[in-house]
């Protein structure tokens, strides 16, 4: 099953378990926030560790590829020269700002508009992007680096089209690096 369509039924029936807890009592409440404050410490220790894996294994492949065009300009995707060890760190470093930003959402939803609901979602739904994290796959579980988990990662669609991502065949690498001579030319 694709990851967006996991997340949405994931979602739902975690809003349907989170609707027979009783938020209302101060113990349950405490629970519930020490359950999302422990998803949150697992998630980020686990990024750190990836981190610190990658680091540690200081991969220096070089890995080319055309950056996926973005969609609001007629621009195509320019060409990066990045090694495995650094595309993995940005990666990473993605995943962390992810969270960081839900943890700030949270907090404002949670602390400035006493939401409490979503504390209970956010724990599983942060639990279930950790385990689909491409990183955490390669350097934690030890899946081999080829299919899905090759690098540059393709993103998924949202409804199972076709993954935009990018390009990694040598004549697009080599069409990039044309464009590139020629702008230096002039």
């Amino acid at each position: 099953m694709n990851a967006g369509i996991q997340n949405i039924v994931i979602s739902l029936g975690a809003m349907q378990v989170a609707r027979r807890i009783p938020f209302d009592d101060p113990e349950v409440l405490n629970y519930v926030r020490i359950g999302y404050v422990a998803s949150q410490v697992v998630i980020m220790g686990a990024y750190f560790f990836v981190s610190y894996k990658v680091r540690q294994k200081n991969d220096q492949t070089v890995l080319k590829y055309v950056d996926a065009p973005n969609p609001m300009s007629s621009d195509s995707g320019g060409l990066v020269t990045t090694t495995v060890r650094d595309y993995d760190l940005s990666e990473t470093s993605k995943l962390l700002r992810a969270a960081y930003f839900g943890v700030a959402m949270m907090a404002f939803f949670h602390l400035y508009m006493k939401y409490t609901q979503p504390l209970f979602i956010q724990a599983l739904m942060g639990l279930k992007n950790l385990y689909d994290a491409k990183p955490v796959a390669i350097h934690i579980l030890g899946k081999p680096a080829e299919g899905d988990l090759k690098r540059p990662f393709k993103t998924p669609s949202m409804f199972g089209a076709a993954a935009a991502g990018p390009q990694t065949d040598a004549a697009s690498v080599t069409e990039a690096e044309k464009k590139i001579g020629a702008k230096k030319e002039d």
